[in-house]
């Protein structure tokens, strides 16, 4: 399954049907769970809510086993054990087909996690053609049907009836799921983002593709929560004389959870679509603060005054060719009151520049937010291609307008 992710990255999700410290335990991410290890330098994590998933898979599992395999006793828990990790190892191998995609287009990818219905690969940009689009959409469905042909090649070598036989069989069953389920055409499917890439292609607008994927998505959302249980139904009617309340109830809740993560997956997709049509409104140029040139012995009231005088918003200190050294913080400011303002030298409420502290004054939309990101700092010199100051530009005032950009896009989704 794919999802448009946090901005300004997008995540590719497979449907199960993408730090620590010396303690001996795994090392853990805000939200990522363990990790599991690296491929090509990108983590991999296991989600808590996976163990869940586990259990369950090993529970259902087992349960089949006892009539196909009633000789194994409660061994059976432990080959259905075996059956989830296996399930989710072919998981993995789709999530990696993305990644190996994504790091070939020059698109680097955050994390890989394995959670509660499949995985996610949180892909830090979005494809800049629709052709790489399609291409990193399609690799992952397409590996999980190879899987499925080299499970079904495994059978032809095995009896029937045994447990090899019976775990290729579900491996090559559950695999073929996960491809067909992935190639629906709506977002957050990865079908939903080859679809997104056609009429990207056909109408010159990722928007467009966007919003006709996601709406696609919506659908199938509905179709999911509807048609599932009266599929559900149909067979048992035809096969048995009906379902038991329970395995309905069970059948219910199921599509509810995918229409759900459908649902939601399609509108995130389609809100984060609309931030980054407003992502270049952050311009580093229309958002950054005049400034005004002081020494670094200036008192502190005497620079409040300039800068009062020349209607500025911020003091950068300069040695005595006018090269800019330092930016005095406004936290700081704050922090000394007015009557020992005339005592204080801006030097002390000053901020060193480090090369990443300076930022150019063309940069705009994602570029912006990455270069800022790189080097977390409160201020940064904003500076002309030719290289004189410009002003100092905060993260307040970004994040603020960040937020503002935010809050258009979700009313507009």
């Amino acid at each position: 399954m794919s999802e448009s992710g946090r901005p300004p990255s997008q995540n590719t999700r497979t449907p199960g049907q993408d730090s620590g410290g010396d303690s001996g335990r795994p090392p853990r991410e805000p939200g990522g769970g363990l990790l599991m290890g690296r491929f090509f330098g990108v983590p991999i994590y296991v989600a808590p809510s996976w163990f869940l998933v586990a259990a369950l898979i090993t529970w259902v599992f087992g349960g089949q086993l006892d009539t196909v395999l009633p000789d194994l006793g409660r061994l059976r828990y432990l080959v259905s054990l075996f059956f989830a990790i296996a399930f989710y190892a072919s998981v993995l191998v789709h999530e990696l087909a993305h990644t190996v995609a994504a790091l070939r287009f020059d698109l680097p990818v955050r994390r890989i996690q394995l959670q509660f219905f499949g995985g996610v690969s949180e892909i830090e940009k979005e494809s800049d053609t629709p052709g790489r689009e399609f291409v990193l959409a399609f690799v992952g469905p397409l590996l999980s049907l190879v899987l499925a042909a080299l499970f079904f090649g495994g059978m032809q070598l095995v009896e029937d009836g045994t447990v090899p036989g019976v775990l290729l069989a579900g491996l090559m069953v559950s695999n073929l799921i996960v491809a067909i389920f992935n190639f629906l055409p709506g977002l957050p499917l990865d079908g939903g983002r080859m679809l997104r890439a056609v009429v990207w292609k056909l109408s010159g607008r990722p928007m467009a593709g966007t919003v006709a994927a996601a709406w696609v998505g919506r659908a199938l959302a509905l179709a999911v929560l509807i048609g599932l249980p009266l599929l559900s139904y149909a067979g048992g009617i035809n096969g048995n004389g009906g379902n038991s309340g329970a395995d309905s109830l069970t059948d219910a809740l199921l599509a509810a959870v995918l229409a759900a993560i459908i649902w939601t997956g399609a509108g995130n997709s389609l809100r984060m679509a609309r931030l980054r049509e407003r992502l270049p409104g952050l311009r580093a140029r229309t958002l950054t603060r005049r400034a005004v040139p002081v020494s670094a012995d200036t008192p502190l009231s005497e620079a409040l005054r300039r800068a009062n005088e020349a209607g500025a918003r911020a003091l950068v200190v300069v040695d005595g060719q006018g090269g800019p050294t330092a930016l005095v913080r406004e936290s700081s400011i704050a922090t000394i009151p007015e009557h020992r303002r005339p005592w204080v030298a801006v030097s002390g409420l000053a901020q060193d520049l480090t090369p990443g502290m300076r930022v150019s004054a063309e940069l705009s939309g994602e570029e912006l937010l990455d270069t800022l990101r790189a080097t977390p700092a409160t201020e940064y010199l904003v500076v002309e291609p030719t290289g004189e100051i410009y002003g100092v530009l905060s993260t307040v005032d970004v994040e603020r307008a960040f937020i503002a950009a935010m809050s258009r896009s979700t009313v507009s989704s």
